[in-house]
């Protein structure tokens, strides 16, 4: 029986230099806010993640639900959403703290 020590240890540096990897910095996330004109909810969404993305240095862009039939389709009930890299990350209501949070996790 090896005592798996020498192992162990390349394998847990290969492990963190895996998840180091995988980990992005705020300014290599996009956020998406996904609203419609005339939308109060988007448009107190639109001050919050203006105001998170400039101080982690995160990007932000903004799509129009009524110009994106698959927009529309998958999220016309819970307009406005906020996704982080194409994944959903919240909506109706944006949190700034969270939406920080999950920035520079």
């Amino acid at each position: 029986m090896s005592s798996g020590k020498g192992g162990w240890s390349a394998q847990n540096e290969g492990m963190s230099a895996l998840l180091r990897r995988a980990k992005k910095k705020p300014a290599d996330r996009v956020v998406t806010l996904v609203g419609k004109p005339g939308c109060h909810l988007c448009d107190d969404a639109r001050l919050v993640v203006r105001e998170v993305c400039e101080e982690t240095g995160a990007s932000w862009e903004e799509k129009d639900i009524t110009q994106d039939e698959g927009l529309h389709r998958e999220y016309w009930e819970q307009i406005p959403v906020v996704l982080i890299d194409d994944e959903q990350h919240t909506f109706w209501r944006v949190d700034p703290a969270r939406l920080r949070s999950a920035l520079l996790s």
